[in-house]
């Protein structure tokens, strides 16, 4: 489906979800989890998408 870019900065905060609970399934929390699991690892997340033709979600950690 893809987001506006606009609403990057909320993708992973707790609760901010997008779309209602009847258009798309799940909490709203799964990427704010995946966000704090990163960061703790020191590392980071993102996404980028184009409505309608998706999005791709992207993370890195450091080096060992």
């Amino acid at each position: 489906m893809g987001f506006d870019a606009k609403y990057k900065s909320k993708l992973f905060k707790v609760f901010k979800r997008l779309h209602s609970p009847n258009e798309f399934e799940g909490t709203g929390v799964g990427l704010a989890i995946v966000e704090k699991i990163i960061s703790k690892h020191d590392g980071t997340v993102w996404a980028e998408s184009e409505i309608g033709k998706g999005a791709s979600f992207y993370f890195s950690l450091p080096e060992a």
